[in-house]
C-alpha cells in the first residue's frame, strides 16, 4: 500500500463535510463523499478505500446514515470512524465495535490524529505485510483477500493460486507449472483443475480481467492491472 490512504466520508449533509475532506486532502489523504441514500452504498462491501468516515449530527433516528456504521463493521474488513454530536451518542451502543469517533464541534487535527493512529496499526499500515495490486489485497497473516474493499471468499486452493499469480505478475505459467507450484508434486487431478480454479476466482473477483488467459500456454496475472 502506498503511502497516501484512501477515506470515503459518507453524511446526510455532503457540504458539512466537504470542509473536512478539504483539510485532509492537504494532509495528504486521498478523500471522496458519499451522501448516506446513495444507491452506491446498498452493497457496503464493495466500498473502495482504506477507512470510512461517518458523520452522524442531525440525523434521525432510524435514517439510514444512522445504520451505516453497524453495516459497514458487518459486512466490510474496513475501519469505521463516527463524527458524532451530544445527539447522537446512541449509534454508539447499536455498533460498539467502530474503531474510534470524534465529537462535535469536529476539530480536523483531532481527527487527522485518529485516522492516522487507527491505519498506521493496522497489518497494512506499513505495507509491509499486504500484498496489494490494483484491485486486489491479499493479507497473507489472515489469509484474506479483499477486491475493492470488499472480502472476498475463497478457498484454500484459490486463495493460494491468486497469490502465487499476484507474487508472480506478468509471468505466464503454463497448467502444468502451476499444478506443480500450487497443488504440488503429489497431486493427480488433471490440468482442468485449474481451469476451474480460474474461473471460479473470476466470478469472485467481479469478472475482472486481472487474470488472463495466454492462448496454449496457461495463464498469468496481467502487469498492468497493478496500476489501475
Amino acid at each position: 500500500m502506498t503511502g497516501m490512504f484512501r477515506l470515503l466520508m459518507i453524511s446526510d449533509n455532503s457540504e458539512h463535510v466537504r470542509e473536512l475532506s478539504l483539510s485532509l486532502a492537504e494532509s495528504g489523504f486521498l478523500c471522496s463523499i458519499a451522501c448516506a441514500d446513495d444507491g452506491s452504498l446498498k452493497d457496503v462491501g464493495r466500498l473502495s478505500a482504506d477507512l470510512v468516515v461517518v458523520a452522524i449530527d442531525g440525523a434521525a433516528p432510524g435514517s439510514e446514515v444512522r445504520k451505516l456504521p453497524r453495516r459497514l463493521k458487518e459486512k466490510t474488513h474496513l475501519p469505521v470512524v463516527t463524527l458524532l454530536s451530544s445527539k447522537s451518542l446512541d449509534v454508539l451502543d447499536s455498533a460498539a465495535d467502530v474503531d474510534d469517533f470524534v465529537m462535535e464541534p469536529w476539530d480536523t487535527t483531532e481527527l487527522i490524529v485518529r485516522v492516522r493512529r487507527i491505519l498506521h496499526r493496522r497489518p497494512d499500515g506499513n505495507g509491509k505485510d499486504l500484498i496489494s495490486c490494483g484491485d486486489i489485497t491479499i493479507d497473507p497473516a489472515k489469509c484474506e483477500v479483499s477486491f475493492r474493499g470488499r472480502l472476498v471468499d475463497l478457498t484454500f486452493r484459490e486463495y493460494e493460486l491468486l497469490k502465487f499469480l499476484v507474487g508472480n505478475k506478468g509471468k505466464v505459467f503454463s497448467r502444468d507449472a502451476l499444478l506443480d507450484k500450487v497443488w504440488g508434486y503429489d497431486f493427480y487431478g488433471g490440468d482442468r483443475t485449474v481451469d476451474v480454479h480460474v474461473r471460479r476466482l473470476r466470478s469472485k473477483l467481479d469478472e475482472s480481467d486481472c487474470i488472463e488467459t495466454v492462448r496454449n500456454i496457461g495463464y498469468r496475472f496481467r502487469d498492468d492491472a497493478c496500476r489501475i
